[in-house]
C-alpha cells in the first residue's frame, strides 16, 4: 500500500484503488487494537459522552476509524483516546478476514477489486452499499500520499496531517467527516427522544409548534445544501432505523424517515426508558421502513366501529336532549381503538380484562365494548323501574339496593373477539371521584390472577381510562403507578388510557399542570407513552395494539394518550363557551372523526359512498329497535355475585350464625407449627424470645396475646382452605412491634414467615400473604378492596400504621366500603385494623375517628329489630357494616373467622388496640378459642357482640335472667378503658356496687344485650364512658340507642338517664401534653365509677 502513495505517470488507476484499499484495511485493523488519535481533538468529547444507543456498554461499533469510515462490519474494542499503543483488550482483538460479511474487507485480490469498480461503473446499485460509497468517495480526488500520512501517524501513535486544512479535510475520509457522523447520529437520537414534540396530535391545530432547537439540523452543523449529500450512519447493534443494511444515505433521506416516524399522527416516548432491550424492541416496531397498511377488511371493521360510536352518541343526543350522559363526542376513535386492543389482547393469550374509567364516555363503552344490552340503557335514560328480585329462584334475594346513576354503572360480559377467542370484560362500578377506582381495578387483577394460578399475569390484565385533567392532577394516579412494580401488588402491567381532552372541567392545561404532557408523571416508572391524534382512527388503533404487545412481553404498564377534544362542555348542558371560547368556536366546525374516515376511504378507493351509507344506515336500524322494544323492558336481576360468589345470601335473606370455635386438638396442632422457628434460622434475639413464649403459651393454655390470638385465626382460616392477605404499612412486624410474622435471618438476611407451614407445599406460597406496603393509604385500600371483591372465600385485612392516618383513605371508604353495597350491589369481607387508644400519643396516634364510621352506619338509632333470636337474626345482614372495639384476644380470634364462617360478605372495622397488645390482663386462655362452651362465662365458640361483667353469670334473656338489686352504677364502655376502669374499682373495692359492661360490637347496635344489662341493673345509674372528647367516640352513636331502650316498657327510664364520662368537647382528638393527658384520664376514669359510690 505504501509504494502506491506516489503513483509513477502511467500506472494503472486500479493498482492504486487496490493498494488504497489494502491500505485502509490495515489501517482499519490498526485502528480496532486501539489506534485512534486521528481524530480524538475533534469529536472525542462528543463521542465519549455519547448515550448508549451510540456505544452501548460491551458492544462492539460498525464503524471504521479515519482511514476507512466505510467499513461498516468490522468488529473494533472499545476506543481508549490516551493508550494509542496499548495492546488490545481479551476478546477484543481484531475479527478475522473469514469472519467479515462485508465484501469489502474480503477484497483481497487485485482482480476481484477490478472487477468490483467494473459492475460499479456499468451500475452502481450492484454493488454492495458500502463498496458504492467507497469508491464514489475515491471520486473525490484524496491521493495515497495522503492517505500514506494518515495511515503512518496512526501507526506511530502521532498526530495526523489530517488535523491540518490539507485536501484530505474536505474528503469522506477526513476527521470532519466522521465528525458529521457522529453529529448525524445525535441527531437521529434526538428524533428518538424529542420528535414527539413536533407530532400532529392536536385535532383542533391549535397547538403553535416551532421545531426544538435540538430537532434543528443547523445546530449540528447541516445546511439546505447538505440534504443531497450522502452520509455513512452505519448499521448498529441495535433494533429500528439504524439496524437496517443501508448505512449511507443522503440527508433528506434520513430527515425524511425521522419526519414520518416521530412527527406523524402518533408521538413516541420511550427513551427514558432505561432497559436497552425495550427500547430496541419499540425501536423494531416504529421504525419500520415501510409500514404494513391496513387491510380492506381491516378498514372496514374500524368504519363498523366507528359508526357505532359516533352513532351511539348522536342517538343519545337526539332521543335524550337534556340528559346528562357525558358522551364521547370528540374522542369516537376510543371504541375502535379499545376493540383492537381486545383482539390483539385475546391473540395473545389474554383471558380477562378489568377495566376502570371515569363518567366520560362509559355509557359507548358499556354499549359497545363490554356490550351490555342497549335496552338496559335506554331504560335507564327513562328512569324506568328498579330492577326486580329473584322472587322466581328458590331462595332468591329481592335486595336492589339504592341505585345509582347511569354513568357510575358497572357491568361484566363474556365478548367473543373478531379474531375466533372470547374474553371476559368486567367493568367496574366507581364514584363521580376522579381515578378513585384505579387501585381498586388493579387490587380486583390481581386476585384474579392469583385465583386462576395466572403467574406471570398474562392472562388476566386491568385497563385503566383517565381524563387528561385527572392523570395530572390527582395523586392516586402516581400511587397506582408507584405499585405497579412492587412483588406484592404488581399484576404485570396495567393499559392507560388518557382521553385528553386537552381541557379539564373548565381549566386550561397551562394552570392545571406543570409539564408539558399530562401523562409526564408516568416516565418516572420507565414505561412508554404514546401519543396519538384522537383523528386518526387507524393510527389509535395501531398504538391499542402496540400498547397491547408491550404490555403482554414486558410486563409493565403502557400509556396511551388520545389526543381529542370535547364537543361539549363538562355535560351536554354544560356551557363551555363560558371559559374556552377559542377552542369551542374551533370544535363547532370540526367535522367528526366517523366523516373524515368515511371520505378518507372513499377518496382512497377503498369503499364507495354507498358502501359507506350501508355501514351507517345498518347501525342506526339496530339502535331504532333496540330502542322501541326497550319501551317493555323490565330490568333483569343484576349479576352482582360473580361465580366464585354462588350460594351468597343477599342482604334480605337469612343466614344463620355460626360457630367459630375450633377443636382445641387443631389449636394445639396449629399453634405448634406457627411458633416453631425453621431449624438453621437465626432470629433476632427478641423474636425468638417472643416465638419461645407464644409456644408456651399453647402447651400451657393460658395467656394467649393479641398477636398470637391473630396468628391462630390466621391459621385456622388456612387449614380450612381460605386465603388470608394481610396488608399496610410496617405489617410484616406490626407497627407496634407485636406481629412478627414474617422473620429475617440475621446472618444470611433470608425471611421466613412460620404460617406458610400450615399448608406447607400443598397451596400456592401466598396462600398466606403478609406485605408491607408502600407509604399509601389511599391506594393500597383501594386495593385491597379491590382483591376481596373477587372471591369471598378469603380473609382480606388492611392495618393502618395509625388509626386516624385511615382518613387519607377516607374516599376508598366513603364512596365504596360503607356504600358500595347499597349503590352497586357488590359485597366485601374487607377488614380494617385501625390501631387506636389515649395514651398520651398526642393528637395524630390516639383515635381512629371511630366516630366517622358510625355516623356512616344505615342502622336507625329509634328502631329496635323484631326479632334478635340467635338463630333468625339478620340484624348485621340488613346494614352496610360492622364497626366493634374488642377487648380480648379471644374475642379478636372470633370476630375474624366470623368474617369468613357466614353466608353473606361485609366490611369490618376493628378499632384495634395499641397498648392492650402487651398488657398483662389482655389475655385469653386457649379454651376461648375452642367449640365447647362449658360455662356462661367463657368466651368460646362464637364471638361476643358485649361482654357482661365479670361478676355476672348469666347470658340469659328472658324472664329467668337474675336481677341484682345492689348495683348503683352500671358503667357502658368499649375498648382499652375498660382495663383502667377495673383497675380502678378493684382499688376503690366496689366491684359490688360498679357493674362494668363491654359493648364490643358498636355497629349493628346489640340491643338485646344492652336491652339484658339494663334489667340486670334496675337501679344502677347508667354510665357511657369513653376516652375521646365528647363530640368524638361512640358517644353520639350510643346515646340515642340508649333512649330508644329507656322507653321500653320492661326497663322504663327517664330518657335523660344516660350520664357522660370523658373528655370535654375538643377541637383536637387529644393534648399533645402529657401531664394534661394523664390527668384527663384519671377525671374520666373517676367521674364513670362515681366518687359517691364508694364513699
Amino acid at each position: 500500500a505504501r509504494s502506491c502513495h506516489a503513483r509513477a505517470p502511467g500506472s494503472s488507476p486500479r493498482r492504486f484503488r487496490i493498494g488504497l484499499a489494502i491500505m485502509r484495511r490495515h489501517a482499519a485493523q490498526r485502528v480496532a487494537g486501539g489506534v485512534m488519535r486521528v481524530v480524538r481533538p475533534l469529536w472525542t468529547n462528543a463521542f465519549r459522552s455519547a448515550p448508549t444507543f451510540l456505544a452501548p456498554a460491551n458492544a462492539t461499533p460498525r464503524w471504521a476509524a479515519a482511514a476507512a469510515p466505510f467499513a461498516n462490519r468490522l468488529s473494533f474494542a472499545p476506543w481508549r483516546p490516551y493508550a494509542a499503543a496499548a495492546s488490545p483488550p481479551p476478546g477484543n482483538a481484531p475479527t478475522p478476514n473469514s469472519a467479515m460479511q462485508d465484501d469489502f474487507l474480503s477484497g483481497t485480490s487485485a482482480a476481484y477489486l477490478e472487477n468490483l469498480e467494473d459492475q460499479y461503473r456499468a451500475d452502481p446499485s450492484s454493488v454492495p452499499p458500502s463498496w458504492a460509497s467507497f469508491l464514489r468517495q475515491m471520486d473525490a480526488g484524496v491521493s495515497g500520499a495522503e492517505l500514506s500520512e494518515m495511515f503512518s501517524a496512526a501507526k506511530q501513535g502521532g498526530a495526523a496531517p489530517a488535523m491540518s486544512y490539507s485536501p484530505a479535510a474536505s474528503s469522506a475520509v477526513s476527521s470532519q467527516t466522521i465528525q458529521e457522523s457522529m453529529r448525524l447520529l445525535l441527531l437521529v437520537r434526538a428524533y428518538q427522544v424529542n420528535g414527539h414534540s413536533m407530532a400532529s396530535l392536536d385535532p383542533l391545530e391549535l397547538d403553535i409548534k416551532t421545531t426544538p432547537v435540538e430537532l434543528d439540523p443547523a445546530l449540528y452543523g447541516f445546511t439546505e445544501n447538505d440534504l443531497d449529500r450522502e452520509f455513512f450512519v452505519g448499521t448498529w447493534r441495535m433494533k429500528g432505523f439504524l439496524s437496517e443494511d443501508n448505512p449511507v444515505q443522503t440527508l433528506g433521506q434520513i430527515l425524511k424517515r425521522l419526519k414520518e416516524t416521530y412527527c406523524g399522527n402518533i408521538g413516541y416516548e420511550y427513551m427514558h426508558i432505561q432497559d436497552r432491550d425495550q427500547c430496541n424492541w419499540l425501536r423494531e416496531r416504529i421504525e419500520t421502513q415501510r409500514p404494513t397498511p391496513y387491510s380492506k377488511e381491516r378498514k372496514k371493521v374500524l368504519l363498523d366501529r366507528l359508526a357505532w360510536s359516533d352513532m351511539f352518541e348522536s342517538f343519545l343526543s337526539n332521543k335524550y336532549t337534556a340528559a346528562k350522559r357525558f358522551g364521547l363526542e370528540g374522542c369516537e376513535t376510543l371504541i375502535p381503538g379499545f376493540k383492537e386492543a381486545i383482539d390483539k389482547a385475546s391473540e395473545l393469550g389474554v383471558e380477562s380484562l378489568t377495566i376502570g374509567m371515569p363518567h366520560r364516555g362509559r355509557l359507548n363503552v358499556l354499549a359497545n365494548v363490554v356490550r351490555k344490552p342497549l335496552q338496559s340503557i335506554f331504560n335507564e335514560f327513562k328512569a324506568g323501574p328498579k330492577p326486580a328480585g329473584q322472587s322466581s329462584a328458590v331462595g332468591g334475594s329481592q335486595y336492589t339496593g339504592s341505585g345509582d346513576v347511569k354513568y357510575h354503572l358497572g357491568t361484566s360480559y363474556d365478548r367473543p373477539t373478531l379474531r375466533g377467542g372470547r374474553m371476559h370484560l368486567s367493568l367496574v362500578a366507581n364514584p363521580s371521584h376522579l381515578e378513585a377506582v384505579n387501585t381498586v381495578v388493579i387490587g380486583k387483577t390481581r386476585a384474579k390472577q392469583f385465583y386462576e394460578n395466572d403467574k406471570d399475569g398474562s392472562k388476566h390484565i386491568a385497563v385503566l381510562l383517565h381524563g387528561d385533567g385527572a392523570f395530572s392532577g390527582q395523586g392516586i394516579v402516581y400511587e397506582t403507578l408507584d405499585m405497579s412494580q412492587l412483588p406484592e401488588y404488581t399484576i404485570g402491567g396495567t393499559l392507560h388510557i388518557v382521553v385528553n381532552n386537552q381541557v379539564a372541567f373548565t381549566t386550561d392545561p397551562k394552570y392545571s399542570r406543570s409539564s408539558p404532557y399530562c401523562t409526564d408523571v408516568a416516565k418516572g416508572i420507565n414505561i412508554p407513552v404514546f401519543h396519538v391524534n384522537g383523528d386518526d382512527v387507524e393510527a389509535v388503533a395501531k398504538v391499542f395494539e402496540l400498547a397491547i404487545e408491550w404490555r403482554q412481553r414486558w410486563k409493565t404498564d403502557v400509556v396511551v394518550d388520545i389526543v381529542c377534544y370535547r364537543k361539549y362542555g363538562h355535560n351536554e348542558i354544560d356551557e363551555p363557551m363560558f371559559t374556552q371560547p377559542l377552542m369551542y368556536k374551533t370544535i363547532k366546525k370540526q367535522v367528526s372523526a366517523l366523516d373524515k374516515y368515511s371520505k378518507k376511504l372513499v377518496a382512497d378507493g377503498t369503499f364507495s359512498g354507498d358502501e359507506i351509507t350501508g355501514v351507517k344506515q345498518a347501525v342506526l336500524d339496530t339502535l331504532e329497535k333496540e330502542f322501541k322494544d326497550s319501551v317493555n323492558y323490565v330490568p333483569k336481576p343484576r349479576d352482582w355475585l360473580a361465580s366464585h360468589w354462588q350460594g351468597f345470601k343477599g342482604p334480605d335473606q337469612l343466614s344463620k350464625i355460626k360457630q367459630t370455635g375450633v377443636k382445641m386438638e387443631t389449636l394445639k396442632k396449629i399453634g405448634d407449627s406457627i411458633t416453631a422457628i425453621p431449624a438453621g434460622f437465626t432470629p433476632h434475639r427478641v423474636v425468638k424470645r417472643v416465638y419461645d413464649a407464644r409456644k408456651q403459651m399453647i402447651e400451657s393454655g393460658e395467656g394467649v396475646d393479641w398477636a398470637l390470638a391473630e396468628a391462630l385465626a390466621f391459621g385456622t382460616l388456612l387449614e380450612e382452605g381460605n386465603h388470608v392477605r394481610l396488608s399496610g404499612q410496617d405489617v410484616e412486624r406490626g407497627t407496634f412491634s407485636h406481629r412478627h410474622a414474617l422473620l429475617h435471618d440475621q446472618n444470611t438476611g433470608a425471611r421466613c414467615v412460620p404460617l406458610r407451614s400450615v399448608y406447607g407445599d400443598s397451596k400456592p406460597h401466598n396462600f398466606f400473604t403478609v406485605s408491607n406496603s408502600s407509604l399509601s393509604e389511599f391506594g393500597v385500600l383501594g386495593f385491597e378492596l379491590g382483591y376481596s371483591l373477587e372471591n369471598p372465600n378469603s380473609l382480606v385485612l388492611w392495618e393502618a400504621q395509625f388509626g386516624d392516618f385511615a382518613n387519607s383513605a377516607q374516599i376508598i371508604i366513603d364512596q365504596f366500603i360503607s356504600s358500595g353495597e347499597a349503590k352497586w350491589l357488590r359485597q366485601t369481607g374487607l377488614t380494617l385494623l385501625l390501631p387506636h387508644g389515649y395514651d398520651g400519643q398526642g393528637p395524630e396516634h390516639s383515635s381512629c375517628r371511630v366516630e366517622r364510621y358510625l355516623q356512616m352506619s344505615d342502622e336507625d338509632p329509634t328502631k329496635i329489630p323484631p326479632d334478635m333470636r340467635l338463630d333468625t337474626r339478620t340484624q348485621i345482614q340488613e346494614h352496610n357494616w360492622q364497626i366493634v372495639n374488642v377487648t380480648t384476644p379471644a374475642n379478636y380470634f372470633h370476630v375474624l373467622r366470623r368474617q369468613v364462617h357466614r353466608e353473606f360478605r361485609k366490611p369490618l372495622i376493628v378499632v384495634s388496640p395499641k397498648n392492650l397488645l402487651r398488657h398483662p390482663k389482655c389475655v385469653s386462655p386457649l379454651d376461648d378459642f375452642d367449640d365447647e362452651e362449658k360455662n356462661a362465662t367463657e368466651q368460646g365458640i362464637r364471638f361476643k357482640r358485649l361482654i357482661m361483667d365479670k361478676t355476672a353469670t348469666s347470658r340469659a334473656k328472658d324472664d329467668s335472667l337474675p336481677i341484682d338489686l345492689g348495683a348503683k352504677r352500671v358503667v357502658f364502655c368499649s375498648g382499652k378503658v375498660y382495663y383502667e376502669l377495673d383497675a380502678e374499682r378493684e382499688t376503690n373495692g366496689t366491684e359490688n356496687e360498679v357493674k362494668i359492661v363491654r359493648i364490643e360490637q358498636l355497629s349493628p347496635f346489640p340491643w338485646d344485650l344492652v336491652d339484658r344489662e339494663l334489667r340486670r341493673y334496675p337501679n344502677a345509674e347508667p354510665v357511657w364512658c369513653q376516652e375521646e372528647p365528647m363530640n368524638m367516640g361512640a358517644f353520639s352513636h350510643v346515646a340515642p340507642r340508649f333512649q330508644t331502650l329507656f322507653k321500653q316498657k320492661q326497663i322504663s327510664r327517664p330518657l335523660d338517664q344516660l350520664r357522660y364520662a370523658g373528655r370535654a368537647p375538643a377541637a383536637s382528638t387529644a393534648t399533645g401534653y402529657g401531664a394534661v393527658h394523664a390527668e384527663e384520664q384519671v377525671g374520666l376514669v373517676k367521674a364513670a365509677l362515681g366518687d359517691g359510690v364508694h364513699a
